[in-house]
């Protein structure tokens, strides 16, 4: 009899330190979570910072040296404690106890270089040596390298509780890196004074994949983040970046810009990018809540091994849960019970499935590629959309400035054609863009016949 109450009380004294080491493990890969959480702020913190560097440089070198020199300058001194940071952090994850994993170590590894590097193209473009298309290729290429690191970092980070708002930050901040190569390609074209359509086509893919990647971060964005960038689309920045995308779509090659306009341009860009800037901050500040109010419940649950006990037996494995239902003599089984796989529960996403059956950010995107993928046609409506949309508004400036109509009417008009003769709206406006100039003549004539 003592020896079997010896027996259980050594039973209960091992149970318990299983439970307290699976508490103490928790609360470990909880810190290792807040530490991937802090790496991606950071990086998040460079990449909007080389963004305005990036696009006051294009500037910059377009405009041969006249304009945004101060804030050039001001750029460099800002930038450069935040690559410092990320360097002493990196230096961190050498340490096997970050668990940084080769791809993440390699990343890392390239970007110490050319962040190295970045001091030797500042120094050129103080020369004025590059071009401003070099100069954007170059950030652009180093900021590439960052958003990838911050993929590897965020499906490194992965915990159940988080999955959706990871998916969101890193489709988020792609979204934001391509409006960020927008206002660089649209202020050097505006700085520069002249239309190239290289570039033109340039600002048109450009759009084309913010509305792809942010349409995605809107899909995972949790509602109170989703609610802010819907209201966003609604300001009347967003109305003035949209006509100045006009002019920039839909202006011939080799046309003359007033680059008067590009400072305006920067600045309307960059309040929608600061925009977006303060949603990644929002989620950022929402993950490391998480992770620390986890920490701290984690923790308190380590002093009370009695309670994780009645926790472990409140909560079975939810596998159990289907075995348990399976057997209940009253219902008909519909089937066996079986593991839940990934890849059901990721089909169901973003309908409301348990975000706790995702068991990889890397799945998680794959799956969403996979839906995307399904949806191709739909993307290749999208492209023709854009350059419809540059050929109506071609169509829409022929009109207000051959028979001096306004833009409304001039819409109008299109409208009524289409109708008329059963045909696309983007049919009509290509055919207009080719009527020859004794055509509008007429049409001018008439209307002032018409005219009392």
């Amino acid at each position: 009899m003592t020896g079997s109450l010896l027996d259980n009380t050594a039973m209960q004294v091992s149970l318990s330190r299983l439970l307290l080491r699976t508490k103490q493990v928790e609360i470990d890969a909880l810190q290792h979570l807040a530490g991937r959480v802090e790496l991606v702020d950071v990086i998040g913190q460079l990449i909007h910072a080389l963004q305005h560097e990036r696009g006051v440089t294009s500037i910059y070198l377009a405009s041969g040296g006249r304009r945004f020199a101060p804030e050039r300058q001001a750029d460099v001194d800002q930038t450069r404690p935040i690559e410092a940071s990320l360097l002493r952090l990196f230096e961190q994850q050498t340490d096997p106890a970050h668990g940084a994993s080769p791809r993440m170590l390699a990343l890392m590894a390239w970007l110490w270089l050319d962040l190295e590097a970045l001091s030797t193209l500042r120094e050129q473009v103080d020369q004025l040596k590059p071009t401003a298309h070099d100069a954007v290729a170059a950030f652009s290429r180093l900021i590439a390298g960052l958003v990838e690191l911050i993929f590897h970092v965020a499906d490194s980070a992965n915990h159940p509780g988080i999955s959706r708002q990871l998916v969101a930050l890193v489709h988020l901040v792609q979204g934001k890196e391509a409006s960020g190569q927008e206002r660089a390609v649209g202020a050097q074209l505006f700085a520069s004074g002249q239309c190239d359509e290289a570039q033109q086509q340039r600002i048109v893919h450009l759009i084309d994949a913010q509305e792809r990647s942010l349409q995605i971060f809107e899909e995972f964005a949790d509602p109170t983040i989703r609610t802010r960038w819907q209201q966003l689309q609604l300001t009347p920045n967003m109305a003035l970046l949209e006509r100045m995308r006009r002019t920039l779509c839909t202006a011939r090659p080799q046309a003359t810009l007033d680059s008067s306009i590009s400072a305006t341009w920067f600045d309307t860009a960059s309040e929608r990018i600061t925009e977006m800037w303060k949603l990644e901050q929002a989620i950022v500040h929402s993950l490391k809540h998480y992770c620390f109010e986890e920490i701290q419940m984690a923790q308190q649950d380590l002093l009370d091994s009695e309670g994780l006990l009645k926790k472990l037996r409140e909560n079975p494995p939810p596998h159990t849960h289907a075995v348990d239902r399976f057997f209940t003599a009253k219902a008909q089984p519909d089937g066996a019970p079986m593991l839940p796989m990934a890849a059901e529960g990721l089909t169901r996403q973003p309908d409301g499935t348990d975000p706790n059956k995702v068991s990889s950010l890397v799945e998680m995107l794959e799956a969403q590629s996979a839906r995307l993928s399904s949806m191709e046609a739909e993307l290749d409506a999208a492209k023709r959309a854009l350059q419809d949309r540059k050929i109506i508004e071609r169509a829409k400036g022929a009109l207000m400035a051959r028979l001096g109509m306004s833009e409304e009417a001039a819409f109008r008009a299109l409208q009524k054609a289409s109708m008329d003769h059963n045909r696309r709206l983007a049919d009509v406006a290509e055919a207009t863009l080719t009527l020859p100039d004794f055509f509008f003549a007429q049409q001018s004539a008439a209307s002032s016949k018409k005219a009392p």
